[in-house]
């Protein structure tokens, strides 16, 4: 069977290629158990993470649902599960932070165009010659501030004021607050993390995160807890999804959200490409990358629509998506199904649960995400610890855009050198 080398050029989606190649009942039944078992990976994944990018829960799971299903649909990988990424999180609390919803939404929408223009003019080769230490000095950096902003919800802290948005401010006014912690969020947050760790060590089939949320919740219900949970703080889910409508645009607007775009634009096609690759080493095949920034660049652009936030290819739902068994987009599409099932039947269950759960949930997001081994390994040889230091160090203490400059320029530097 070919491996699809031949064709990574061409621009159509790998859809109609596993189509073409022969789909059959015991096909549709393995995607469809990939797919379910994704589902149950994103549904409480999706939620953390809209949660700690400062919007509401639903928007994680409109991005899973809406973005998700066009990644599948059209996408250059035929294992690729789109959706709200953990990489995003700063990008996107920041840019809601600075300009509102609709700001971030024009910054998803402008961010799908960009995606889509740079596979249209076949430009995705580009991204890959990005160096390695910069991936993971960015990836590293992602997850320590992925960490830091679970911190205050997962000790259930009391901040006299908004939470500082840059990192070391961050922990120093979360150090002040230390002694409003509320023992109980805390014993739900970090008991929701070590049943994940030890459910992903001991029962590595098991879906952790769902039974670690699903536990908090009960546990909170139950035992009556003083914790904050998704229904005190934001209300009950919706029964469905919002009907799709263009967010605000001016000129001004979206000259002033610019700079985010492109950061999203830069972070969304590196992600991408890198879980296609993962998924690539996994089965074998080859995926074809100008497709797949195009398939990410029109999910963007629907999720935007539907009032998602960003999307983009997600490494560890991928990889699930792999080892349950998929073989061909139509499991990313049931997914997205899955999840839409779950908003219109079960939305109110989701009021239960405890947002000390969610931040344990991304705790071990950020735990599993940063590739510690790796970057121990890079920083023993002066070239590449200059790039992936730089790089790190920037992305902590000012934004991922100059982490990500500051570490392509130290590399190119050396690279001369060499």
């Amino acid at each position: 069977m070919p491996d699809g080398s031949s064709t990574t050029h061409l621009l159509q989606p790998k859809l109609g290629v596993a189509l073409r190649e022969g789909y059959h009942l015991d096909h549709f039944r393995r995607d469809a158990v990939a797919a379910l078992t994704v589902a149950i990976v994103a549904l409480p994944l999706s939620m953390a993470i809209a949660v700690a990018s400062g919007v509401s829960p639903e928007r994680g799971l409109y991005t899973a649902i809406v973005g998700g299903f066009v990644v599948s649909l059209l996408s250059g990988s035929r294992f690729q599960i789109g959706g709200p990424a953990g990489a995003f999180i700063l990008l996107v609390s920041s840019t809601a932070a600075r300009f509102g919803l609709e700001g971030l939404l024009l910054t998803v929408l402008m961010s799908g165009v960009m995606l889509t223009a740079i596979g249209l003019l076949r430009l995705g080769s580009l991204i890959r010659h990005i160096p390695h230490a910069v991936t993971v000095g960015f990836t590293c950096g992602i997850a320590v501030t992925i960490a830091a902003s679970q911190l205050k919800d997962l000790g259930g802290l009391h901040l006299p004021g908004a939470e500082p948005g840059p990192l070391i401010p961050k922990l120093l006014a979360l150090g002040t607050a230390l002694a409003t912690a509320g023992p109980a969020a805390l014993a739900v947050g970090l008991g929701s993390a070590a049943v994940i760790f030890g459910l992903q060590r001991y029962r590595p089939t098991w879906p952790g995160m769902l039974v670690a949320v699903v536990a908090a919740a009960l546990a909170a219900a139950l035992l009556h807890l003083p914790v904050e949970t998704i229904g005190s703080r934001f209300g009950g889910l919706p029964h469905g999804l919002l009907a799709p409508r263009l967010p605000t645009m001016t000129p001004q607007l979206a000259l002033q959200v610019l700079p985010a775009a492109l950061a999203f634009t830069l972070l969304g096609g590196i992600e991408s490409l890198l879980s296609a690759k993962v998924a690539d080493g996994m089965t074998g095949r080859k995926h074809r990358s100008n497709m797949e920034l195009i398939a990410q660049g029109l999910a963007n652009i629907a999720s935007a629509l539907f009032g998602g936030i960003s999307v983009t290819g997600t490494i560890a739902r991928t990889a699930t998506n792999v080892r349950a068994g998929g073989v061909s987009p139509l499991s990313g599409v049931m997914h997205a199904a899955f999840l839409l099932i779950f908003i219109l039947v079960a939305a109110p269950l989701a009021s239960f649960v405890p947002l000390a759960a969610l931040a344990g949930v991304l705790v071990v997001v950020s735990w599993n995400m940063a590739e510690k081994a790796e970057f121990v390994r890079l920083a023993r040889n002066w070239r590449t610890a200059a790039v992936l230091l730089a790089t790190f160090g920037l992305t902590l203490a000012r934004d991922l855009t100059t982490g990500i400059v500051a570490g392509g320029a130290a590399g190119r530097v050396h690279a001369r050198r060499a």
